[in-house]
């Protein structure tokens, strides 16, 4: 991007020249076209501006053009095509986003093949699976981390062929990319791909059982790009920083296919080090993010000054705005004019928070089934605790069942590869993806979540608990990080819960006298949200688990939703004797 167009995009002042050619006047009825085809228009039409940002280490950062994308995928088609593959064959990437990933991913297109995500922090008996389940001819293996990958790479099998990316880790197959690129010729005219094929097999999160391939076509995976486009009236000028899974449907959507899309510039996350300098050399116009990763943006500014503090400068009206523009600035969000948040509820209270920085934050609604097409908030039109109305051209339904969510989308999947009893239970006759999510529908269309239908459950005096709005109450706390209510056939349910980083590293310093501190405040906390609950649904006590709970050990799933059933299952044996204690906060594993 130049100069002058970055300084425009920045304050928000563009030309009419700038906007007269919008992705909206492109192949606008014309229901031939995939995602591909928009991309190979904006190469044309863009190809010597910037696209793709990608940190190398050791503060090299390089950048790709349009034209430069467009080449370094056709040459690695040329590979591709080389091995001659049978049409429609599978290939998976394994990788942290990377400019690489996507070069990829419109390379196995070109050559009209399937693109299989693997998420880059499974166990070998997954990637295995995954592999396996799909049938995959050829894979990827991209920027990892050390530990994860010498457990992943057991799962691929030896006889299957395999390519590195530059920012692979050294050794970690066959042959390097820049081998590949140079062992074959370009492909000059990419294969055509038509609305109805397969694009993709996104396997899911795998929280319960094994993991299910969601399979979505170029129509679809447009459908929603289209749809979420138009909606944020997304542009050219807009930057966004990927880092969330690109393996998984929101990051597909978001800093894939919107930006081949809409022209979009693309900036990558180096690591978790880096994360506030990547943000801060992006500074997105969109960005996107999860619950749990909003609460440690605040905790880290918590970190520098406390929430006491804050609400004292908070009230002086010239320090109030420096002070706030100074957070948001930090942070590298000062331009950001949408802030979305998905993949589980946020707390009101932490919605709040970022709106009174002037950062509203912006929750949407979607699953792999739907490729994330679904709901969203809009500014102006939002209520908290909800997450929004429908697109344009999605609707959705409460079942007078069960009261579970029911979507009809344009973006809904084709089914779940090689499993069709799976996909029957997954749909409703009349064509609705049923959401297995619990919810009801306020006066102006908003849809507001209320559980699980499978996670519900029955205590021992018969009553049913729907666990996810009470965990919702706790983690809107400072101290708490994460919280899964049980207490399946117990007379009152129980919350297990992990500490945030902040109360962990003081619980742990700190001993037993401060332990004592933290248990007395969190059982205001226990009493407080037992006071907005019902009866039955009154929790009896607090268990304050030591133990870390991530996607690497299982007990979060790659999107960071806790997998109950693990957690459950993981504490099972001391659930009886936490009930005998009649304790309201247990320490357990600290000492």
């Amino acid at each position: 991007m130049d100069t002058l167009t970055n300084i425009c995009a920045t304050l928000g002042v563009l030309s009419e020249e700038s906007t007269e050619h919008k992705y909206k006047d492109v192949f606008a009825d014309d229901d031939t076209k995939t995602i591909l085809d928009y991309f190979y228009a904006n190469a044309e039409r863009l190809g010597d501006r910037s696209f793709f940002t990608q940190p190398m280490g050791n503060g090299v950062v390089k950048e790709w053009t349009f034209a430069e994308v467009l080449a370094d995928a056709k040459a690695m088609a040329g590979y591709i095509r080389s091995l001659q593959l049978a049409p429609n064959s599978k290939i998976a990437i394994i990788s942290k986003n990377c400019s690489y990933w996507i070069i990829a991913d419109l390379a196995i297109w070109m050559t009209g093949h399937v693109t299989v995500p693997v998420y880059p922090t499974l166990t070998a008996d997954t990637t295995r699976y995954t592999l396996e389940h799909s049938e995959s001819k050829l894979v990827f293996i991209g920027k990892l981390d050390e530990k994860p990958w010498e457990e992943m790479k057991q799962g691929i099998p030896d006889d299957l062929p395999t390519v590195s990316f530059p920012l692979s880790l050294p050794n970690s197959a066959q042959k390097s990319w820049e081998t590949a690129m140079t062992a074959a010729t370009p492909i000059t005219t990419p294969k055509v791909r038509t609305p109805d094929e397969m694009a993709t097999i996104i396997y899911t999160s795998g929280s319960t059982g094994k993991p299910k391939g969601v399979m979505t076509s170029f129509k679809a995976m447009l459908a929603a790009t289209k749809g979420i486009a138009k909606t944020l009236d997304l542009d050219e000028h807009d930057r966004y920083l990927s880092y969330l899974p690109v393996s998984h449907g929101m990051e597909r959507l978001a800093g894939e296919c919107i930006p081949l899309f809409t022209a979009e510039h693309v900036f990558f996350a180096e690591s978790l080090k880096t994360f506030v300098a990547d943000l801060n050399r992006c500074k997105p116009t969109i960005f996107l993010s999860v619950p749990r990763l909003w609460t440690k943006f605040q905790a880290g500014v918590f970190s520098k000054m406390s929430p006491r503090t804050l609400d004292v400068l908070f009230q002086i009206p010239i320090v109030s705005d420096y002070i706030k523009e100074k957070i948001l600035k930090n942070l590298g969000l000062e331009c950001v004019r949408f802030a979305g948040s998905g993949s589980a509820p946020i707390p009101k209270e932490l919605i709040d928070w970022y709106r009174d920085l002037g950062l509203e934050l912006l929750e949407a609604y979607g699953m792999t089934e739907n490729f994330n097409y679904s709901h969203i908030n809009q500014p102006g039109k939002t209520r908290v605790g909800y997450v929004g109305n429908t697109y344009p051209d999605v609707d959705c339904r409460i079942s007078d069942k069960d009261g579970e969510i029911q979507v009809l989308t344009p973006a809904a999947m084709m089914g779940y590869y090689k499993n069709e009893q799976a996909t029957k239970e997954a749909m409703t006759e009349d064509g609705w993806v049923r959401t297995g999510d619990k919810g009801e529908i306020d006066e102006y269309g908003r849809l507001k979540i209320t559980g699980r239908t499978k996670e519900i459950f029955k205590t021992s005096k018969g009553k049913y608990v729907a666990p996810a709005p009470i965990e919702n109450q706790f983690i809107a706390h400072s101290m708490v990080e994460l919280a899964c209510v049980g207490g399946r056939a117990q007379p009152q349910p129980h919350a297990i819960v992990q500490l945030s980083e902040d109360a962990k590293k003081l619980a742990s310093a700190g001993g037993k006298a401060e332990r004592k501190k933290m248990a007395t405040e969190l059982e205001g906390l226990l009493n407080a949200v037992n006071a907005s609950i019902d009866g039955h649904e009154r929790l009896d006590f607090l268990v304050l688990v030591r133990d870390d709970w991530s996607p690497e050990n299982g007990f979060l799933t790659p999107t960071q939703k806790i997998k109950r059933a693990t957690i459950e299952d993981a504490y099972s044996g001391n659930v009886d004797d936490w009930y005998e204690t009649h304790e309201k906060v247990i320490w357990y594993g600290w000492e």
